[in-house]
């Protein structure tokens, strides 16, 4: 079985400036999803798919290959499912078969081999698709609520009926961005993640935090950093 990971990694961040090539404990942010992936033997190759020449020197100086994204495949508004298609006919007119399409973005850092191959594993013959997750801490059920148009609010699901305790409502689960595993026939046949049969893989919070604004960016790194401190203190 080939796998292959991809890192979608466009110009142009918005909520943090160049983010996919900001410094973080020591190294380019990208750095951390290609360094992960290249360390696993179950991956066969890496390749990064950006519109920026920026990110593709540092893609390259870290030992992946660059997929060239068109601009309109990477805007604030553009579908990430477009760009995976892209990758997948990118890939195919290159003549580089393969079986399992792994995304890695860039926006997880603080994830490990283990929950990487727990994703892939989990991909079996019956399911399309494997994603992350990780534990709530507010469920639809229960503390999450909608406002009205009068300005009044009212509990966002109401199927269970009156709630009052946490432990009368099932467990909700965040999406994270740790990793999605596929196959490519998937993707070009389906128009979304929940096309088809879908596994979640439980990974700790911890490790799932998704790097969207300069906050996310400074929690993330202190975990990283300390973590780090605290392997060379065992």
């Amino acid at each position: 079985m080939k796998v292959i990971a991809l890192i979608f990694a466009r110009g142009g961040s918005k909520g943090v400036p160049g983010k996919n090539i900001k410094m973080m404990a020591g190294k380019p942010l990208l750095a951390h999803s290609i360094d992960l992936a290249k360390r696993l033997e179950a991956i066969d190759s890496v390749y990064v798919s950006t519109d920026d020449k920026a990110i593709a020197s540092v893609a390259v100086k870290y030992g992946a290959y660059v997929i060239d994204r068109p601009r309109k495949l990477a805007q604030d508004s553009s579908s990430e499912w477009e760009a995976w298609k892209h990758a997948i006919e990118w890939l195919d007119e290159h003549g580089i078969d393969f079986d399992v399409f792994l995304s890695l973005p860039t926006t997880a850092p603080l994830r490990n081999e283990s929950d990487v191959i727990s994703t892939l594993e989990n991909l079996g013959p019956d399911i399309d698709m494997v994603l992350t997750m990780s534990t709530a801490s507010r469920s639809p059920w229960f503390n999450m609520v909608e406002k009205e148009q009068d300005g009044l609010i009212k509990l966002l699901n109401t199927q269970k009926g009156s709630i009052h305790r946490r432990q009368d409502v099932p467990q909700c689960f965040d999406l994270n961005t740790v990793a999605y595993a596929t196959r490519p026939q998937f993707i070009n046949s389906a128009n979304g993640i929940f096309d088809g049969k879908v596994m979640g893989v439980e990974i700790p919070i911890e490790r799932s935090i998704d790097i969207d604004t300069e906050l996310d960016f400074k929690i993330a790194e202190y975990l990283m950093q300390n973590s780090h401190e605290t392997e060379k203190t065992c």
